[in-house]
């Protein structure tokens, strides 16, 4: 009788435990299925870049500095990416790293960036988002969905090309 009293009871427990919330929440993160920690940079005008967006548009947020080459060349090569195929689908945001504002302005000027589309943080790595977007290991870019989901990371000009040519 113990054995029946005990399945019984063990059951009882597993239907409780699949029976828990009927929606799973998004968590915050850096990864393809978790949501996207917010962005306010504050300067001499805050700048907030929305992930939630009502009209279906993504967003590209890529982030760089003036000092790792690499950064540097991606974010001109997929700025000039979305402007060419993702006009309407995607929006750019880039975040720069760099600690001091001249390196930022010169850099975007002489890249040929439209600074509208261009933020600095000043706080270069000391900053929060450097922190919660892992760039520690490198500088990154993720896609962005309406939702503020983050669909895809590391996004090359190319493969950014496939995906948009399927959204």
């Amino acid at each position: 009788m113990n054995v029946k009293a005990f399945v019984l009871a063990a059951s009882a427990a597993l239907l409780g435990i699949a029976a828990g919330p009927k929606e799973a929440k998004l968590t915050e993160g850096m990864n393809p299925g978790d949501l996207a920690p917010r962005i306010e940079i504050q300067g001499n005008d805050a700048a907030k870049i929305h992930f939630q967006n009502p009209q279906g548009t993504y967003t590209l947020l890529n982030f760089w500095a003036a000092y790792d080459a690499e950064s540097r060349i991606r974010n001109i090569l997929l700025w000039n990416k979305v402007n060419k195929l993702g006009a309407g689908k995607v929006a750019f945001r880039s975040v720069s790293f760099d600690t001091k504002e001249s390196i930022f302005i010169e850099t975007v000027r002489a890249d040929r960036l439209d600074a509208s589309t261009q933020l600095w943080d000043s706080r270069g790595v000391e900053s929060d988002y450097y922190r919660e977007y892992g760039l520690d290991k490198g500088f990154k870019n993720f896609l962005i969905d309406s939702k503020g989901v983050i669909v895809a990371a590391n996004l090359t000009p190319d493969r950014l090309a496939e995906i948009l040519k399927k959204i």
